[in-house]
């Protein structure tokens, strides 16, 4: 029985095919021991949402061409490169359930591969004059970082406002699904309108889909299981928390940081945050918003003539926040 994501590619599931090879091909080199990593990672790829995002937009609006598959490698070769850089700065052994290029070959292996990645996703690039693409995805990798770093000043103060939440899920998330979304689109019309249309597109599903992995920390709503609590141990301030903060007393309010700050390893208080969260209304109110933002999302793609990969774009979104991991 196909998955929810082997239906919703299935407009595109040719050209995914012949990209598989085409991106192991981009990551080719003389070098046998980055031969070796690069296929270890590309043997590893997950559900491959972000080159879907890239095709099905493109397909939407136009004809998928060579550069569209390039864009789809860009994004692939720079987000990838982020990935393994990611797991040196975080000290993570495991990437999707099989250990990490730093885990097997250590750290300065790791930001050399991550580099060659980086390195290889320019020069596709710029060998086929595709600036307008890189242009799109190298924004998007300057607004995660950024985001990322936001962040990290944030969480040490605990002090982030819904605001400043947004702006940080923005740039860490969204900005990645705009660049697939705009990439796809700028693949195969220059129409300025309809790549705008599909960066929008893009920041609304890529809002949804964080807010509902902020969701699966609490664990709450029948389909998403045992909390996890992982956040709160990593001292996250995401949405359901912000806002039962904001619905509290200062007592409150202090007994619950000075948890998060000094016991968060503690699982048993790690669970008093978790229900106080619940009990102030943080859930409900975290999954209003994820469904604005879906639906404002969906609203977008009715501007595009209905057809099987607008279809797609649509269960996509849907997906983003109806998925059970």
């Amino acid at each position: 029985m196909p998955t929810p994501t082997q239906n919703i590619k299935a407009p595109v599931a040719e050209h995914m095919k012949i990209f598989e090879s085409k991106f192991k091909d981009s990551m080719k080199s003389s070098v046998p021991l980055l031969d070796k990593i690069t296929n270890y990672i590309v043997k590893r790829k997950g559900k491959q949402l972000r080159p879907m995002f890239v095709f099905l937009s493109a397909q939407t609006v136009g004809t998928i061409n060579e550069s569209t598959y390039r864009a789809a490698a860009l994004i692939e070769l720079l987000h990838t490169a982020t990935l393994v850089h990611d797991d040196v700065v975080d000290d993570s052994n495991e990437r999707r359930g099989f250990f990490s290029v730093n885990a097997i070959w250590k750290n300065k292996i790791a930001v050399l591969i991550g580099d060659f990645l980086l390195s290889r996703g320019l020069l596709l690039s710029l060998d086929n004059d595709d600036f307008h693409l890189l242009k799109i995805v190298s924004t998007a990798v300057k607004e995660m970082s950024e985001g990322e770093l936001l962040q990290i000043e944030k969480a040490r103060r605990l002090d982030i406002s819904e605001e400043i939440y947004y702006e940080i899920i923005r740039q860490k998330t969204a900005s990645l699904v705009a660049a697939c979304c705009a990439s796809g689109a700028a693949s195969v019309t220059e129409d300025k309108n309809t790549i705008a249309k599909f960066k929008e597109f893009g920041i609304l599903t890529g809002m949804a889909f964080q807010i509902k992995d902020d969701l699966f920390d609490f664990g709450s709503s029948s389909d998403i299981g045992k909390p996890t609590g992982i956040d709160i141990k990593e001292k996250k301030m995401t949405l359901p928390l912000i806002y039962a903060l904001n619905q509290s007393s200062w007592l409150e309010k202090r007994k619950i940081i000075n948890i998060i700050k000094n016991h968060n390893t503690d699982t048993d208080k790690v669970k008093v945050v978790i229900d106080f969260v619940i009990a102030k209304g943080g859930i409900a109110y975290a999954e209003k918003i994820m469904l604005d933002y879906k639906n404002k999302a969906l609203t977008l793609l009715k501007d595009f003539p209905e057809s099987p990969s607008r279809n797609s774009l649509e269960q996509l979104v849907v997906y983003s926040i109806e998925r059970k991991k």
